[in-house]
């Protein structure tokens, strides 16, 4: 059993592969305790392989994409598996404390400090705030690609303007903005 926040059809709003259809699996729980986290931890339905399969089965996609909270916290090979009977693209968004075992599709790593072990895969998405070194992010990760996201708070109109102030600087940082939330879609 997987305890799931939500399962939901939507379109990609963050990073690379932003506005591509894909099938969202939210897992409850994390390990990390983010003062701007957009999930509720509080509510989750247990989900055997088969409530997966009910739930993903009427969405034409074929992009999974894991997030959360952390999914590297409940995600096992067994599930993997299960879902690549059914679904192209496996892909899983993490705050990269965990060391992924797994054989995804795609990875993209969010680290919360400096303090991760998933320091390789397809996507850095940095939570910009402003104050982070993103030459050590740089220098100490290997990625295909590498993103700012204004974090927004009290003050995302200044990370915004900074964010592409820095992107002007260090060109090999893309902007990435929470497209879903701009368009007001799920």
């Amino acid at each position: 059993m997987y305890k799931i926040n939500e399962i939901f059809y939507s379109l990609q709003g963050e990073g690379y592969w932003t506005g591509n259809a894909v099938i969202f699996i939210r897992f409850s729980g994390c390990n990390k305790q983010c003062s701007f986290c957009d999930t509720d931890f509080e509510t989750f339905k247990e989900y055997s392989l088969p409530d997966i399969l009910g739930a993903i089965n009427n969405y034409s996609s074929n992009i999974i994409v894991l997030t959360g909270g952390e999914p590297a916290l409940q995600v096992d090979q067994k599930l993997i598996d299960f879902l690549r009977k059914y679904k192209d693209r496996i892909h899983i968004e993490t705050n990269g404390s965990i060391d992924l075992f797994q054989q995804f599709d795609w990875i993209t790593v969010s680290p919360k400090d400096k303090y991760f072990h998933q320091t390789k895969g397809d996507e850095l998405k940095l939570l910009y705030d402003g104050s982070q070194d993103l030459d050590w992010y740089f220098n100490n990760t290997n990625f295909k690609h590498y993103y700012l996201q204004p974090i927004k708070n009290n003050n995302y109109n200044y990370n915004l303007k900074e964010a592409i102030k820095i992107i002007k600087v260090y060109p090999k940082w893309k902007l990435s903005l929470q497209t879903h939330k701009l368009i007001n879609i799920r």
